[in-house]
């Protein structure tokens, strides 16, 4: 028994949008759009440059029943390069591209399988070896009932025989549950190899054998976050190896830079920049979240009073201007400083003030309410006004009354 070289992947979703992001200009959102090919396209460069016996792509091809044009285009493109290179296919369609959909059908190339709406197993021979890999395709969009009944026990005259199942876990509430399993279910039948597509975060539910998800390859929106991309599988008797590729173009992430030592401006602008090439040097744009963390005195003061559009408007021109891709959402200004060295005289202040009930509040602005002039220009002082001017105010005293800082004799 030879060792044997394959591609598993899943979830492509051609012709998906990016939803739910805040903060792109329409120029930007643009240049985003395209990503799930471009993703698409770092698969086929890496199967055809490394030439594995086989490459499973375990459903969802496309994000819709529809499949759209382009997409189906894009993908006959790629299958049409690995027919070139010699790379043979096999396909399980899954919920999102269920074979009943309606769509302008293309000619895939002989080296593509495609397993029909029933579980059935495909035999050849990959690097001296006699390969079977089962599996099927969606019917229907709604597939609820467990398919994991009908796959057979390993095949005793094959030397490796591999499992393609699109679904989920009896129990995980993550996706919508589609041909639900146990992992139990999976082991029983002995196989070498679980190659599972439907949820997007990559994962190894088993080892020896391995059953795994390897998520999607272009994560879609923020709550698919990180690099996203495909397994390299490496099945050498009873051995497994698996090497992660990344091929998101883009990935929905954090950044997070310190702010120690900061006293001006242009530098923390400059440290914003420099972690967003840092991250983008990998080669992946990054659409995310900007954190600031590890406040100082000076860090601090710099921050109190500007406004978070003001700093991601800016943040964001000085990224367009050095051409790094990268996309910041909004930004969290992480000031545990300001709450934690607060001296001895802003502490009394602060939380004398968070006590204040509305009568305190009454006595004590009472000669500003009666005064004849400022009081046409004073807005009732109802309990919403209150706890505002209260929110407002302590982190503003915490700030001023920093220990080592401002004493308030001023």
């Amino acid at each position: 028994m030879a060792p044997i070289r394959f591609i598993h992947t899943a979830d492509l979703h051609l012709g998906s949008p990016f939803t739910g992001i805040t903060g792109i200009a329409p120029a930007q959102r643009k240049k985003l759009s395209d990503t799930v090919y471009q993703a698409f396209d770092r698969l086929i460069d890496y199967a055809v440059r490394e030439h594995p016996d086989f490459v499973l792509i375990a459903g969802d091809i496309y994000d819709g029943e529809d499949r759209a044009l382009r997409a189906q285009f894009k993908f006959q493109q790629g299958m049409e390069r690995l027919s070139d290179a010699g790379v043979p296919v096999l396909i399980s369609h899954g919920n999102h591209d269920h074979l009943g959909g309606v769509w302008s059908r293309f000619e895939l190339p002989e080296n593509v399988h495609v397993f029909g709406g029933k579980v059935t197993s495909r035999h050849f021979t990959a690097a001296g070896n006699s390969v079977t890999v089962t599996g099927f395709s969606y019917g229907e969009r709604h597939v609820k009932e467990g398919k994991i009944t009908d796959f057979p026990q390993a095949d005793e005259n094959a030397d490796y025989h591999i499992g393609m199942l699109h679904g989920s876990m009896d129990g995980d509430s993550s996706h919508a549950v589609y041909a639900p399993f146990r992992k139990e279910q999976l082991l029983s039948r002995n196989y070498h190899y679980w190659a599972l597509g439907h949820i997007h975060l990559r994962q190894i539910l088993n080892r020896h054998p391995f059953i795994v998800y390897p998520g999607n390859i272009q994560g879609r929106h923020r709550n698919e976050a990180g690099a996203k991309g495909f397994y390299d599988v490496r099945l050498d008797g009873a051995e497994t190896e698996l090497e992660f590729i990344p091929t998101s173009a883009v990935n929905f992430d954090s950044l997070s830079v310190s702010c120690t030592g900061i006293l001006h401006m242009n530098e923390l602008i400059d440290a914003c920049t420099a972690a967003a090439g840092q991250y983008t040097a990998e080669g992946s744009a990054v659409i995310g979240v900007l954190h600031l963390t590890d406040l100082d005195a000076d860090s601090s003061e710099l921050l109190d009073g500007v406004p978070e559009s003001a700093l991601l408007e800016t943040v964001q021109e000085a990224l367009d201007a050095s051409s790094i891709r990268a996309w910041i959402t909004n930004i969290v200004i992480e000031d545990t400083f300001s709450e934690t060295s607060v001296s001895a005289i802003g502490e009394k202040i602060s939380s004398t003030l968070a006590r204040w009930q509305p009568a305190d509040w009454k006595r004590n602005l009472k000669d500003l309410y009666q005064h004849p002039k400022a009081s046409r220009y004073l807005a009732p002082l109802t309990e919403e006004l209150m706890q505002e001017i209260k929110s407002e105010a302590i982190p503003k005293i915490h700030r001023a009354m920093r220990t080592g800082g401002q004493t308030g004799e001023n």
